[in-house]
């Protein structure tokens, strides 16, 4: 009897030719029942020294969509990119992507590697093992709900698998404070201070469209904890960026984030992917020639 594919096998075998394509990763360690799906693109002339961007998709679970929002920049910078895609059948609602999976159907705190967000940093190590890359660190980007997914990740899981990490426009966010219980804040589920340090010390950097101001969106967080933080995602970005700076002078501890305003650009995941790309890989932000093209793609 054949032996099944390892992740492994499946990565050096899926992501052994250029061009688009999507195959299934199952984490046979905590989640063997509930497989999702990577949405890959490979570049002609790839190597494997250049940059990996892992990107994380928004509540439309459209990975697909982020994925080729990214080509053009694969293209450009030769990057490979790969976009985890968790399905609403088998990774049901907020409580499954955004909010990373983090309680029991009984309402208890499950161990932190068992959270959603812990799988990023197992795909990365695949992707190495399997010799598609041989950088130690990846690139990691979300936008809407992607973006909450990525800057929860960033408050609860290793930070060693990446070199450069961006939230584009979350709904709303995890402040850097045990005085809220998750997900407003990071008590209540077996976080900790170095946590909390090391968040406040990683060189995150929050993208946030001036345009994103919308309050009725039907996809915006409304509960009280979302309001709390400002009215709309602009106004949010900005409470979650000066309750880092706040929490870090209050505990005289390293604050690095980073607050871009992308001009022009409202809730569009085209645009603030081209917008990170052009940060990461070209130390600046597209002309505003450029970012008047990509506006108006609205995209979750």
């Amino acid at each position: 009897m054949k032996a099944e594919l390892t992740n492994v096998d499946r990565i050096g075998l899926e992501l052994g030719h250029a061009g688009r394509n999507a195959f299934v990763y199952v984490d046979d360690d905590r989640n063997a029942d509930r497989p999702f799906t990577l949405q890959t693109y490979r570049p002609y002339g790839y190597t494997p020294d250049r940059p990996v961007v892992i990107v994380q998709h928004g509540v439309l679970r459209n990975g697909d969509d982020y994925r080729d929002f990214w080509i053009p920049a694969a293209d450009k910078h030769n990057v490979l990119i790969v976009a985890p895609t968790f399905s609403n059948d088998i990774w049901p609602g907020v409580e499954s992507y955004n909010n990373g999976r983090v309680f029991s159907p009984g309402g208890n705190p499950r161990h932190v590697d068992g959270w959603t967000y812990a799988l990023i940093g197992k795909i990365f190590a695949d992707l190495r093992a399997a010799g598609i890359t041989e950088v130690e660190q990846a690139h990691l980007f979300g936008h809407s709900a992607g973006g909450q997914f990525v800057h929860r990740l960033m408050s609860s899981q290793s930070h060693a698998p990446f070199c450069a990490v961006t939230a584009g426009n979350p709904g709303w966010y995890t402040l850097p404070t045990f005085e809220h219980r998750f997900p407003e804040g990071l008590d209540g589920v077996g976080l900790t201070e170095d946590h909390l340090v090391r968040l406040l010390a990683y060189p995150m950097t929050i993208l946030a469209g001036d345009q994103d101001i919308s309050t009725n969106d039907p996809n915006l967080p409304s509960e009280p904890p979302a309001l709390r933080q400002g009215p709309h995602r602009f106004a949010r970005a900005h409470h979650y960026f000066e309750a880092g700076q706040r929490e870090a002078a209050r505990r005289g501890v390293p604050f690095n984030w980073t607050l871009q305003v992308v001009s022009g650009i409202g809730h569009d995941g085209r645009a603030m992917s081209a917008a990170c790309a052009s940060l990461w890989f070209e130390g600046k932000l597209p002309s505003e020639a450029e970012l008047a093209k990509l506006a108006g793609q609205h995209v979750a």
